[in-house]
């Protein structure tokens, strides 16, 4: 089962990422690791929770969505965009995105901002879960013992190698 957590955002100690235009410090109120390690609904948290601060021009991850979990994302602090695939639209704090499962929950959050862009990332815990890229066309497999990704552009049949 899950426990019971209450915490602040400033009791909790930051990681910080960056890769090219990508570039976030997250603070995870859930433990991260547990995240697509849950296989029972008795077992672990059913949400994954954490801010992330994301500097000006930064990106906190590719364009993607899932095939089994959903996200919430609250802003607290700053200015940004959502890309999604009927287009971009603005974000700025006291707005609420949620991305469902699928394509009509593909998204994207940039800080378009001059000022931190902060928010809260409240996400369901299913596994397994696929994660497709669709600008770099790959595809991410997520579940217990797994969390690698793969391009779509190098498919084999289904009895290749058998």
């Amino acid at each position: 089962m899950g426990k019971f957590i209450h915490t602040n955002i400033s009791q909790i100690e930051p990681k910080h990422h960056s890769h090219e235009q990508y570039e976030y410090t997250r603070h995870d109120v859930t433990d991260k690791h547990e995240k697509y390690q849950v296989i029972s609904p008795n077992e672990g948290n059913q949400t994954v929770v954490a801010f992330y601060t994301l500097p000006p021009g930064k990106s906190s991850y590719p364009f993607h969505y899932h095939t089994t979990n959903e996200e919430v994302y609250y802003i607290i602090a700053g200015n940004g965009e959502v890309e999604t695939f009927e287009g971009k639209h603005p974000v700025a704090a006291g707005d609420v995105i949620i991305f469902p499962v699928g394509k009509h929950g593909a998204h994207k959050i940039t800080n378009t901002g001059n000022e931190p862009l902060v928010y809260l990332d409240v996400d369901t815990n299913n596994t397994p879960d696929i994660a497709y890229y669709p600008h770099s066309n790959k595809v991410g497999i997520r579940s217990v013992g797994c969390h690698d990704n793969y391009r779509t552009d190098n498919t084999l049949a289904y009895y290749d190698g058998e």
